[in-house]
Order: C-alpha cells, then structure tokens, then sequence
C-alpha cells in the first residue's frame, strides 16, 4: 500500500527534470538581476560618498535612486530566498517528527506561504498602480517603477511555490495539506461576524495564535506575520488591504536598512579575501600557549568580526572553519565547541554595526551612533562573564604538546594582521566621527577590503564573486521581508489601541523601573527565541521604548538590555534558532552541545544582570 501512495504522483518520473530545469531557470533569471542590484547599491551610495565628502559636490539622487533599487532588492532577493529555501523558520518541532509527517509539515509551510502571496498579489498591484500618481523628487520618475518591485516578487515566490509543489509530487501529501490549509481559511471567513464584535481579543486570536501554530509548524516567520496581519485587518476591520502593502513597503524600504545587505556581502567578503584568518592567527599567537587559550581567542575573534559583519551568521561562518579544527586537535569536545560559538553569537548582538542596532535606530528613532557608541562595553561585560566561565572548566587542560609562540612568530602575525584588525575600528570611526552614514559606512567597508584582498592578501577568488552576491541578496530578502510583515503588525497593534493599553500596564508596575526592566528581560529572552532579534524588535520596539521613556530609563541602556537578552533565546536550545545556526557551521549534532552550552547561558545571564543594574556600562561614554 506504501508503495501505491508513492506512486501516485503529481507528476511523473519523467516530467520531473522538466520541472527542475523550470527551477534551475527561473531561479537564475532572478539570481542575476538580484546579485547585479547588490553591487548598484555599492557603487551608486560609494559614489554618494566620495562625491559629497571628497568632491563637495553632493549627488542630490544618490538617496532617492538607491532607495529605489533597494526595493527591488528586497523583493527580488526574497524571491532567491524562497527558492534557495532561506527564508527564516523555526524548525525545532518538525525536526522531532517522524519523516511522513515532517513531510507533510513542509508542504503545508508552503502552501501557507502561497495562500498568503495569492491574497496579497492583487492589493499590491493596486497599490503600484496608486504610487503611479507620485513622482520622486529627485528622479522626477513615477513611484510607480520602484513599486512595481512588490506584485513581481509576490508573483515570482508564488511561482517558486508552485513549482516546489510540483517538484515534491506525492499528492496524497499535497491534497491533505491543501484541504488543510483550505479548511482552516475557510473556518476564519465564516468565522468573521463572531470575530468583529471581539475587539482587542482578535489580537491574540490572531498575533499569537496564528503566528504561533504558523511558527511551531515550520511556516516561515514572514508569511505567518503576512497571514496574521492579513487575517485580522480582513476579517475584524474595515482597513483597505492596499494599507497593508504600504505598510510593508514602509518597513522595508527605510534607507538605513539599506546597510543590511552591504555589511552581509561585508561580512562574506573578509571571509574571502582572508582577512578573517590573519585576525585569528594574530590572537591565536597570543594566546594559544594559555589554558583555555583558543576559547579565549574565539571570543575575542567573535568580539573583532562582529563589528564588521552585522550578520551573526556570518560572524560565526568567519571564524568557526578557523578555530575550531585547531581547537578539536588541542582535545576540546566539540559540543563544548559550539556552545560556546552560539554563546559569543548571543554575546556580541550589541557590538556595532550588528543589524540589531540599526532595526532599533531605523523604528524607534534612536541616535545610531549613539548605539554605535553604547554597545561596544556592554558586550565586553559578557565577554569577560564568558571568559571567567572559560578559565574555571579548563584550568586543568594539558598543554604539554603545544608550543609557545616567540616574539618574532606573534610580530609577524600581528603585521600580517594588521590591515584586517584596523578594518573594525576605521568604521566605527567613519560613523561616530560623522564622516559617513550607517548606511554609507558599509560601502566603505567594502572598498577597504576589496583593496586589502587585492593588495594587501592577495587572496581574492573572482569566481566566489556571484555567489557571494547572490546570497547576500537571499539573506538580505529574508531579513527585509519579515521586517515588512512585521511593521505590518505593528501597525495593527498601534491602530488597535494595545499599545496604549500596553503602555498604561507596564507604566503601573510595582516597583517602576527595575519591575519594568526585569520583566522587559524575562519578555524579550521569550520573544528572541521565537521570533529572532529582528521581527521581535520591529513589533514591540516601538511600544516599549516609548515606556522606558516615561519610567526613566535611558533609551540606549534598554536598548542593550533588550538586544542581549533577544541575543541569550535567539542561542538558547531548544527554540533558539542561533543554536542550530551555530551547530551548522561547526558541522556538530545540535545534541551534543545541549549540555555544555547553559552554563555559557548562565554566565551570559549574569553578565546581562550586571549591565541592565549599572547603566553606565551602557551610557557612559555618550
């Protein structure tokens, strides 16, 4: 009977590289515009740059054009994503199921995803055709060719979708997940006029109970925020659907989340040019001869890198394939391994320019380089809890076999390493010191070390060009996407009245400001697991920073409070997505680290304790 059931397929054996070659094909003619929008952005916001700072001629465009091709770079890139099957998902639960049911799981994700792009598509076309009337001020161009980037990549995702369906073929699977997906879409439509006269309840119905069974069911977390939004603004208001495009289109679109892209290729690009490796081997020469010395140096390293990529997977992607064979041969366990890579994950969120930091700037309104600024001790106070944790489980460790490295050998490493180790400190100059944007800082970011590959390293693989391009554009369509959903919940939650709600609550805590903070910090290691640092921070973000506010609490003391307790649940098993991020690029069974990391969780805790109780640590140096 199995066999019956495999048989019966959408498609034949023989159609089937049909099919693919559609994927391979489309996938491609999205690909390359994507990795080409990615090197427009460098070169049109570098030449913003060099005209105003060194020509003194500004490029009064430069803002408006890239704005404009950043659109499409989200979209298209949230296309690659969906095809290359990057878009962010909580899969801890479907991990555990058997494969029948894992199976089944995956194509009610997809079929989920395709519903909610069906019912978008046309509230986008209609809201491309409506920016039709606006002409940019710069371009004088209608606003109608940057939003048409919205109904395309919506169509070219449901594309992939259905070409996915196809490809996976056993329509059994495929016909239950549809009745699924269609039965529970059905039960909310008749559901609607008991829904309306709920109020405030539909929030929870549908901000946590559909994002949750979305989430906890392997839905990537963009479309379970789109279904959510989209249910409750159709189904208990009268809002137009088109708000709820150009609320997306606003999330999206902020010229600051611009860098987002920029320190992801960044981050990709010091990989290769080897700069990465010339840190490493500069700290490793220090401390190598040291009790614990390379879990001493992957922290530190974890500390330098972090302040270029942005991307913490590419932070960990840098340094891991450097260290961690070095350290395995020295007898370390690999699952003690990765604890402690996915702990530095969650240690170094606050260091600049870490993405975090500019979503935070980019909705609340909060001075970037005051953040910049803020979050570079803060995560020195976790890197010294770590460190205390390091010391005391291996200050037994024989280091009979490993030499000492003389003067001359740590000399050589650190001259060698000198253009890379600078590289951190020139942007967070540029930044502070006002000579560039957080946006333009990452174009300069990228010259550096183009020139320091080419130059200096003379490593640079013209062939790991593209696809280094390519995925910068698919992370960068996952991240962007999700933030236009979710600021499309925030939206709803602001126009509901929750946040007056929320605000009126939590202002009336007993205890004022330290209740508030506890219970901010108890709040965002929840939501950080679930959600990730982003989505979290563009839904509550601009609800409790307003509070904080009013409570008297400094906003950059919240800030790092809140980032780094996002940072210890986006690492902490079993929901931590960061965790498993971590476990992928150490190539370690997530199992085997389960243990040994929460004693790294606790030493992050009490190192979060210690800055959310000293504000200092945070504002000292504004």
């Amino acid at each position: 009977m199995a066999h019956a059931l495999n048989t019966q397929t959408l498609v034949t054996s023989a159609d089937r590289p049909v099919i693919d070659r559609l994927q391979r094909a489309l996938g491609a003619l999205v690909e390359w515009p994507a990795a080409l929008l990615v090197v427009a952005e460098i070169v049109v916001l570098f030449a913003g740059v060099v005209s105003r700072y060194v020509l003194h001629s500004p490029l009064t465009w430069s803002d408006e054009l890239a704005s404009m091709l950043f659109l499409w770079l989200a979209m298209l890139g949230a296309a690659v994503a969906f095809h290359r099957g990057e878009h962010m998902r909580m899969t801890a639960l479907v991990a555990r199921a058997g494969p029948s049911l894992r199976a089944f799981l995956d194509v009610v994700a997809t079929l989920a995803a395709l519903a909610f792009l069906l019912l978008i598509v046309v509230p986008s076309a209609d809201y491309a055709y409506e920016e039709s009337y606006i002409t940019t001020p710069a371009l004088q161009i209608a606003n109608s060719w940057r939003a048409a980037a919205l109904p395309v990549g919506i169509v070219l995702m449901a594309l992939f979708a259905l070409l996915r369906l196809l490809r996976f073929g056993r329509w059994p699977i495929v016909a239950g997940a549809l009745a699924l997906v269609a039965v529970i879409i059905g039960a909310f439509v008749l559901a609607q006029p008991l829904l309306k006269p709920l109020g405030n309840i539909n929030l929870l119905i549908f901000f946590v109970g559909v994002v949750a069974a979305c989430v906890f069911a392997g839905v990537p977390i963009a479309f379970g925020f789109g279904l959510a939004i989209y249910g409750y603004l159709a189904l208990t208001t009268h809002t137009p659907l088109m708000v709820l495009v150009g609320r997306m289109d606003e999330g999206m679109s902020h010229l600051i989340l611009l860098s987002v892209p920029l320190f992801v290729f960044l981050g990709l690009l010091i990989e290769m040019t080897g700069m990465a490796r010339a840190m490493v081997t500069f700290l490793a020469s220090l401390l190598g001869h040291v009790r614990g010395g390379l879990h001493y140096v992957l922290v530190g390293a974890m500390y330098l890198v972090s302040g270029i990529s942005g991307a913490k997977a590419a932070d960990m992607a840098a340094v891991a394939p450097v260290l961690l064979p070095e350290m395995k041969k020295r007898g370390a366990k690999p699952g003690d391994l990765v604890a402690l890579l996915s702990a530095t994950g969650a240690q170094t969120e606050t260091i600049p320019p870490s993405l975090v930091l500019i979503t935070i700037g980019s909705v609340t309104g909060v001075s970037i380089a005051a953040l910049f600024t803020g979050g570079l001790l803060p995560g020195a106070v976790l890197a010294i809890t770590l460190c205390m944790l390091v010391w005391w489980r291996y200050r037994d460790e024989d280091l009979s076999h490993v030499s000492r490295a003389s003067g001359g050998e740590i000399l050589k490493a650190f001259v060698v390493a000198l253009p890379a180790l600078a590289l951190p400190f020139v942007i967070r100059a540029a930044v502070v010191e006002g000579v560039a944007t957080a946006t333009e800082v990452s174009t300069i970011g990228i010259v550096y070390a183009l020139l320091a590959g080419l130059l200096v390293y003379r490593k640079f693989d013209w062939q790991r060009l593209r696809p280094m391009l390519v995925e910068t554009a698919s992370l960068s369509g996952a991240i962007l996407l999700i933030i236009g959903t979710a600021t499309g919940m925030a939206w709803g939650l602001t126009q509901s009245g929750f946040s007056r709600a929320l605000a009126s609550a939590m202002t009336g805590l007993p205890g004022g400001a330290a209740t508030f903070m506890a219970v901010s910090v108890l709040a965002f290691v929840i939501l950080g697991s679930v959600l990730e640092g982003i989505p979290a921070i563009v839904l509550f973000g601009p609800l409790l920073f307003p509070i904080a506010r009013a409570v008297g609490i400094h906003e950059v003391h919240y800030a790092m409070v809140v980032i780094l307790a996002m940072g210890i649940g986006l690492f902490a098993p079993p929901f931590g997505v960061g965790y498993y991020a971590a476990c992928a690029i150490g190539r370690v069974d997530p199992a085997e680290g389960i243990r040994p990391i929460w004693g790294y969780l606790l030493a992050l805790l009490a190192g979060l304790i210690i800055v959310a109780v000293f504000p200092w640590i945070s504002i000292g140096f504004l």
